[in-house]
């Protein structure tokens, strides 16, 4: 009965064999295609700063299967070993029971037949026992590698590390450097604005019709244009003379570092016009300023310091719709300011 029970459970281990080599081939194609996934991701974890994190859990992930795997595969080896170990003792039993059975000739047969083919199933499982040894060491040799490429990937990540740390650093240093310049030259160019503002006052101290609102020297648009045109009139003509004076000593007296502009802006009242020159009050604002920015030019303004804006009806200085109040949001604009 010992004998039948051990044939059935050898025979059983024939079938669980070939499909365990299944598993582990299937396993050792999923191990290549995760290998794969890993290069991939190590690339683009190379390039790609914000995923090195993502890149590092995937792989710990991957190493944590592999190890996984590497312990199944032991735990079937160990199982193998045991199973061995156990037909060696049946094997052993078997030859002392041939030894005590030589004098029955009627039961030598079938004891020679059973001693055979126990001896054929320890050889087979041997041979299993070595494959499955084998492939361990394989799995071993692909997680070592694996493991390197892990570490190499870990310090190339570190590298960066350090290396992104110090362009933050010299990042930081560079903003710091500018904001200094800039903040050096706005308050230069502030001197320089006080200085511009005074000379304009000196030269335009007689006119009631110019005023000086915040930053800004502001001409009400009569002063300077025809209603509804965007051509100087004469008296126009000559205050744009007077401010291009200023504004040629100006440049004269301004460092060639500081790079500064006189900004001219164009605005009109709320009414709206309609004409075939100027469909808006966008197209008469913006007109107007362009007419003075032309004109400083053909009298000597550079047209690099020189900028043209309209802003329409849409900034009045004052809120109402009294004549007083429609005649001073219709105005010229200057203001010296830095680029």
């Amino acid at each position: 009965m010992a004998l039948s029970r051990s044939r059935r459970s050898g025979g059983g281990h024939d079938l669980f064999w070939p499909g365990y080599v299944d598993v582990l081939s299937t396993l050792l194609m999923t191990f290549v295609f995760l290998l794969s996934v890993f290069m991939v991701a190590q690339f683009y974890v190379s390039q790609e700063s914000s995923g090195k994190d993502t890149a590092l859990r995937r792989l710990q992930r991957q190493l944590a299967e592999l190890t996984n795997l590497l312990n199944l595969e032991k735990g079937q080896g160990k199982k193998s070993q045991d199973e061995l170990v156990s037909l060696q003792s049946m094997l052993a039993t078997l030859k002392a029971d041939n030894e005590r059975l030589t004098g029955q000739v009627g039961l030598g047969g079938e004891k020679d037949a059973r001693i055979s083919a126990l001896t054929k199933d320890l050889a087979d499982k041997s041979l299993l026992t070595n494959e499955a040894q084998a492939k361990v060491d394989l799995l071993n040799q692909q997680l070592l590698q694996l493991r390197r490429q892990m570490a190499a990937l870990q310090e190339a990540i570190n590298a960066y590390d350090v290396k992104d740390k110090d362009s933050q650093l010299r990042i930081a240093d560079l903003g710091a450097r500018l904001n200094t310049l800039l903040a050096k030259q706005v308050q230069e160019l502030q001197r320089y604005r006080s200085d511009f503002f005074g000379r304009l006052r000196e030269l335009l101290r007689d006119r009631k019709d110019i005023r000086v609102v915040g930053d800004r020297f502001v001409f009400e648009s009569e002063v300077l244009f025809p209603s509804g045109q965007a051509s100087l009139t004469v008296e126009g003509l000559a205050s744009i003379d007077q401010l291009a004076t200023a504004i040629t000593e100006l440049e004269r007296s301004i460092p060639p570092g500081i790079d500064w502009a006189l900004q001219v802006d164009g605005h009109t009242d709320v009414r709206p016009i309609s004409s075939p020159l100027f469909p808006s009050n966008w197209e008469l604002s913006s007109a107007r300023a362009t007419t003075v920015v032309k004109y400083l030019i053909s009298r000597g303004v550079s047209p690099r310091r020189l900028v043209a804006a309209g802003y329409g009806e849409f900034q009045p200085l004052e809120d109402g719709l009294t004549e007083d109040v429609l005649r001073r949001n219709r105005r010229i604009e200057l203001k010296l300011t830095n680029r």
